[in-house]
């Protein structure tokens, strides 16, 4: 079974983030880039797939510009097989990230896509689902655990309403929780094998399309400074602000 998994280069979720100048993007002179951590779990599950018999290739995708190259590395000395690079410096919104995913898709015929539930920069939570409904492959969301049993996978994904478990045949895209696993370290033995593993660059006319975002980061901004809280005396007191601040509302 091939999987095909994919791989966003995101700011470390531990960096802190500010406007630049102009406010049209945040600064990212010297910040520090990494893995979109919810990519990294999907990544994480599929080796474990194949390290249980289950996926014998494992294919990381990343759609960017040319240092995406340095997640795609950091994917391969984790355990894939070997990475494809769809370089573009276009900004790209979910429906044009979608289309060139499925391009890859139906170049690679994988019989698993794994992804992650959503990308921490944007917050989206939007291309597993429209890859899925452009393929017209079945699909399970915010997956906690995965049984792959000959072609089917049966995933436990996570609502607001408790665990759900559902079952979908193959091939079918998923997109992983939290909660799903817990990546490992990347290996210095990894990190030596990740030179000599293939990474393919194509462009998106390699593939027949031309994307256009019909959506675009128009300005970024800090949040309102915080207020500071009040305290209350009693319970009275707090049900007769809470209505105040109501009707300033």
């Amino acid at each position: 079974m091939k999987v095909l998994v994919t791989v966003k280069r995101v700011p470390d979720p531990y960096a802190k983030i500010s406007p630049n100048a102009d406010g049209t993007d945040i600064a990212r002179e010297g910040l520090t880039m990494a893995v979109n951590p919810f990519d990294e779990i999907a990544l994480e599950e599929a080796i474990r797939l194949k390290e249980a018999g289950k996926a014998t290739e494992i294919v990381a995708v990343s759609i960017g510009g040319a240092e995406s190259q340095e997640q795609l590395r950091t994917a391969l000395a984790m355990g894939a097989d070997r990475a494809i690079l769809v370089q573009t410096e276009e900004p790209l919104d979910p429906p044009s990230i979608a289309r060139l995913l499925a391009a890859i898709v139906q170049r690679e015929q994988p019989q698993l896509i794994l992804m992650g539930k959503q990308a921490i920069d944007m917050d989206d939570n939007q291309v597993g689902q429209m890859l899925a409904a452009i393929l017209n492959l079945p699909q399970a969301t915010f997956a906690s655990k995965i049984t792959i049993e000959d072609s089917t996978a049966t995933v436990e994904r996570e609502t607001d309403n408790g665990i759900e478990t559902i079952r979908v045949p193959l091939p079918a895209v998923i997109t992983a929780d939290l909660r799903l696993n817990e990546p490992r370290y990347v290996a210095l033995t990894g990190i030596v094998r990740a030179r000599t593993k293939p990474l393919e660059t194509l462009t998106p006319a390699d593939l027949g399309i031309t994307p256009k975002a019909r959506v675009r980061l128009k300005k970024v901004e800090k949040p309102p400074a915080r207020q500071a809280g009040k305290r209350v005396a009693d319970v009275k007191e707090l049900v007769r602000l809470l209505k105040e601040e109501a009707r300033v509302i």
